[in-house]
């Protein structure tokens, strides 16, 4: 029967699947004992089980005994005494930007909604460049975030696949070469996916880059705390730009720090230049950020934003949650360790330093689409076909087998 309408079922194509969810149902689907997903951009106990943070179950606890408890609405801008502190954790709650009342915060789905509401914000009232640069490799989401509000998206280089470490001088080359004022996307820590990190003097070079271009920082933080297990070290770039004098934004997760990953708990940050006027202008970014937040989602969820707030807000809760960060983020540094040993110990082709020299759930490990496949295909181990792995999905009891695998893959197909 033909279509009754303009809008017929056949103009839409299909959407072709996304690839960190495909690769997450075929690891679903396989039946052997041997499987290993290294492909889950969550953390996992040494049993490969997820982990719910203790100090996530006292908050919750705390909650549900609150006699005041009700579900109505959230303000359009979120929970303020979870915004506010989210704002003191990543800035620093000494920050001259949070003292001299210049930044405004937002609370979001997550650091999704985050990145989307600042792209969608830029792509509104940015009068600069109209195209956001964004490191290769970066969250592949980044893309489709960006083009979504209208933003061009171009890259600049990141990973030098030799050292599998920072490609400084193409970093700096390309972000020099950038048309002024243009938007620039930058990982504070734990890059997604190298889980290489600039040095503290390469930050303080690229601002002096940034400045010189008049580009436009959009941090993009979902690992804070969880990188090194030290909040303010893993924030350190974002405050040395606003204390450089910088007008920024920032993307705020704490899906993986906290362990919420479906309660969708984030921030979003504007912090405008020091200037007699700036109280003025962050009132007005303020207004138009809940015009736009309200068009969008209206309010904000409740329940991950009370639990990171009740920690946020009370002194042993948050020493607690500190003690749980450096669990999570330590375990992810034993097994790095472990993993180049055994690869080390194994005599596996290649060197594999660059393991314990990157930070953060993710390694980028250089390993060949081929060799993802064939680990994939006859050991069971799933990881992203740009050879990524999730330290998370690593443990004592897979690792000897990822490990020999990875040799013999590697050795049979150099």
């Amino acid at each position: 029967m033909a279509s009754t309408t303009s809008f017929p079922a056949e103009t839409v194509p299909q959407a072709p699947e996304d690839p960190l969810f495909g690769l997450a149902r075929a690891y679903k689907a396989d039946t052997s004992p041997l499987k290993v997903d290294l492909g889950i951009g969550a953390y996992r106990d040494n049993n490969a089980k997820p982990w719910v943070l203790p100090v996530v179950k006292k908050a919750d606890e705390i909650l549900r005994n609150n006699p005041e408890l009700n579900h109505e609405y959230a303000p359009i801008a979120g929970i303020e005494s979870f915004t506010s502190k989210a704002a003191e954790l990543m800035l620093g709650a000494d920050s001259p930007a949070i003292a001299e009342r210049r930044t405004t915060s937002v609370q979001t789905i997550s650091g999704t909604g985050a990145v989307h509401l600042g792209a969608l914000f830029l792509a509104k009232f940015y009068k600069g460049s109209q195209t956001v640069y964004v490191s290769n490799p970066t969250w592949a989401n980044h893309h489709q975030i960006f083009a979504n509000v209208g933003i061009k998206v171009a890259q600049y280089p990141y990973f030098n696949k030799e050292t599998r470490g920072l490609d400084f001088d193409g970093m700096t080359a390309a972000i020099s070469a950038a048309p002024e004022g243009s938007i620039i996307l930058l990982h504070p820590c734990a890059h997604n996916p190298t889980g290489v990190d600039p040095t503290l003097d390469q930050w303080k070079q690229l601002a002096v880059i940034i400045r010189e271009k008049k580009h436009f920082p959009f941090f993009d933080c979902a690992y804070q705390g969880f990188a090194s297990g030290d909040l303010a070290r893993d924030a350190s770039a974002v405050r040395y730009f606003v204390e450089q004098g910088f007008e920024l934004v920032v993307a705020q997760s704490f899906a993986k720090n906290f362990g919420l990953y479906g309660e969708r708990a984030g921030c979003f940050h504007v912090v405008a230049a020091p200037a007699a006027d700036a109280t003025t202008t962050i009132t007005r970014i303020a207004s138009q950020l809940a015009i736009l937040q309200r068009s969008e989602i209206s309010n904000p969820p409740l329940y991950g934003a009370r639990i990171a707030s009740t920690v946020l807000n009370d002194a042993q809760l948050f020493a607690e949650w500190e003690e749980n960060l450096k669990t999570m983020s330590g375990r992810i540094i034993d097994m790095r360790k472990a993993l180049r040993s055994k690869l080390e110990e194994l005599e596996t082709p290649g060197t594999w330093n660059h393991i314990t020299d990157q930070i953060g759930m993710f390694s980028f490990t250089g390993l060949t689409e081929p060799q993802v496949l064939k680990l994939r295909e006859e050991y069971h181990i799933y990881m992203t076909k740009n050879g990524r792995i999730s330290m998370a999905g690593l443990n004592t009891n897979n690792i000897d087998h990822v490990a020999q695998a990875i040799r013999k893959v590697v050795g049979e197909t150099q």
